[in-house]
């Protein structure tokens, strides 16, 4: 029986993201990064070259491309099994990745950004990820406020699937976050892992990215490096909810909770 859920292990090319920066900038070192969790448990490999922290700065174009392509490019060449996904808005850094041997495009921005990307996705026939913030990186945690951030969040995805489907996705490829952590409070984020149900029945996987998060810190007081337990916590009630894609830093320990919490749920 497949299992019911699948890990997206981050690799994050990048100097600055909040948990990891710097870490496995170097090509090579990101690329064994890469496999290393995928033999944790990884179905995807989310090769990120620009960060998404609040307050991060937008990465030109060719930076970005010097940055994934490479990583991608040695991931293909292993012959990994895993899906590689790019992470990226940019729809020249999408097209090269998938060139180079991507097949999955996570836009934190939900083709906003760059409209045209919904149009190669579906020309491509590419899995994809939509994903709901407020504002830009930058602005995104400067006093956000919903008058009901789960209703708010579902009608934001609903609008952004239905234009995905216009420009020719195949809603089937559609996978969508509700953006834990993008633009949201702790409390915001408590209330959309509470009623993650709610998204769940548009009807398309729904992405859980909570990995070292601050409202983990907040929470339990612990600085990123030791959010391992609180990340499993979050994601395993993610998971309960309805929730079958997890996007994490920490690969072996979520999937060993996922798999005795779903032999768990499926037992008569």
């Amino acid at each position: 029986m497949p299992e019911p859920f699948r890990i997206m292990g981050i690799v994050n090319v990048t100097p600055d993201s909040f948990s990891d920066g710097g870490e496995w900038f170097d090509e090579a070192a990101a690329a064994a990064h890469g496999r290393e969790l995928e033999a944790e448990g990884a179905a995807i490999l989310d090769v990120g070259g620009e960060s998404t922290r609040p307050g991060a700065e937008p990465v030109p174009k060719d930076e970005e491309l010097r940055r994934v392509v490479p990583v991608i490019e040695a991931l293909a060449a292993g012959g990994t099994e895993a899906q590689i996904s790019i992470d990226t808005v940019k729809l020249a850094v999408a097209r090269a990745a998938c060139e180079a041997g991507a097949s999955y495009v996570n836009d934190v921005t939900a083709f906003r950004h760059d409209p045209e990307l919904a149009g190669f996705v579906a020309d491509a026939d590419l899995d994809c990820c939509l994903m709901h913030m407020r504002g830009e990186p930058r602005t995104m945690q400067r006093d956000p406020r919903y008058d009901d951030v789960v209703s708010e969040v579902k009608a934001f995805l609903e609008e952004r699937m239905a234009f995905a489907v216009a420009e020719g996705v195949d809603e089937t490829r559609i996978q969508l976050d509700p953006g834990i952590g993008f633009g949201k409070t702790t409390a915001h984020n408590l209330e959309l892992l509470r009623r993650i149900d709610e998204l769940v029945a548009l009807g398309r996987p729904v992405l859980v990215g909570v990995s070292r998060k601050s409202f983990l810190g907040t929470l339990t007081g612990r600085p990123v490096g030791s959010r391992v337990a609180a990340t499993v916590a979050a994601n395993l009630l993610a998971f309960e909810r309805g929730a079958t894609i997890f996007r994490v830093h920490d690969v072996a320990p979520l999937r060993d909770a996922l798999t005795v919490a779903a032999a768990t749920l499926r037992a008569p």
